[in-house]
């Protein structure tokens, strides 16, 4: 294909088809007749990223701005530090009533 012959269209197929994870920037390049480093250019674009520069650009802009999927994990870590919590109060309401050591002594031979 030539630099002018190629529509959008095929361009997001042959993103897609990279992304999909089965076929390297040189077969896509070579099954495509187009220059691997064009294809290699417009995978970076769809992904947000153009250069190594700019990339260090995208991670300082997302390091600021936390993901969906980030926001999600600190509430799960959050839930999971109140259960620690709770599960801890209770073995010490357990030990005070019933006057007895429940946890484990690291460090001492059984």
């Amino acid at each position: 294909m030539d630099k002018t012959t190629v529509t959008q269209l095929q361009k997001e197929a042959i993103v897609a088809e990279y992304l999909m994870g089965n076929i390297t920037y040189r077969q896509l390049g070579l099954k495509y007749d187009v220059d691997f480093r064009i294809v290699h250019s417009w995978v970076m674009k769809f992904q947000g990223t153009t250069s190594k520069k700019s990339s260090k650009k995208v991670e300082e802009k997302s390091a600021l701005k936390p993901t969906v999927e980030v926001l999600a994990l600190q509430e799960s870590l959050r839930l999971e530090k109140l259960r620690n919590a709770l599960l801890t109060s209770i073995i010490d309401i357990a030990e005070q009533e019933l006057q007895i050591n429940l946890r484990k002594k690291f460090g001492t031979k059984q």
